[in-house]
């Protein structure tokens, strides 16, 4: 019988703590909806007020000694040591000689123009026969001969001056009359790359009896 009560009184202290504990829990529960927690704990740590007080300078006061300065002593770097090998060029006496005796090459002029040129010449259509400038006396004289008369003709064809006798024949009559069979022909002129220029040539004219 005494063993029997003992388990009662054991099952009624822990249904008792059991109950304790929960009603615990839903308290706990309740406070925390209903903020009831944060009042207690506002009432048991108040919130801290801080005050900011402003620091008011005293213009009579000496503004503070500069700090002093430290002078650094100069930092001395020794410079690198470089070594540069400089090949040193070797010229003999025979290389010095071939560079001085030998003259330097001359450009070659360049090539001459080449001009197309043509000569003054008779015009052979338009020229007379010596036959009709033979003079008299030296037909009954019996005198022949072959003069050589010099004339300039112009771009124009025409003789720029008198002819002149380049050669005589030994005859002054056959002469004068070689002068005149040259005014009296006609010309073609010269040319230059095609373009006619002044040009001076000779010529014979011919005496000769006929049987």
């Amino acid at each position: 019988m005494a063993a029997y009560v003992h388990d009662a009184n054991f099952f009624s202290r822990r249904a008792i703590v059991l109950a304790v504990a929960f009603a615990l829990h839903v308290f706990l529960a309740w406070a925390l909806a209903t903020g009831l927690a944060k009042q207690v704990i506002e009432l048991v740590a108040p919130p801290i007020d801080a005050d900011i007080v402003e620091q008011v300078e005293n213009p009579n006061e000496p503004p503070p000694p500069p700090p002093p300065e430290m002078e650094r002593p100069p930092v001395e770097v020794p410079p690198p040591a470089v070594s540069i090998d400089i090949p040193i060029e070797t010229t003999t006496s025979t290389a010095l000689t071939n560079v001085t005796d030998k003259p330097r090459p001359v450009a070659p002029p360049p090539p001459p123009k080449t001009v197309q040129k043509v000569h003054a010449r008779i015009d052979p259509k338009r020229f007379p026969s010596s036959e009709e400038y033979y003079p008299p006396s030296a037909k009954r004289l019996g005198q022949e001969g072959s003069p050589v008369i010099r004339v300039c003709v112009g771009p124009d064809g025409r003789l720029t001056e008198p002819p002149s006798v380049a050669q005589s024949s030994g005859t002054a009559a056959l002469d004068e009359g070689a002068l005149k069979v040259a005014k009296a022909g006609r010309y073609i002129a010269g040319t230059e790359d095609g373009k006619p220029v002044t040009d001076c040539l000779t010529f014979k004219v011919t005496f000769q009896l006929r049987n």
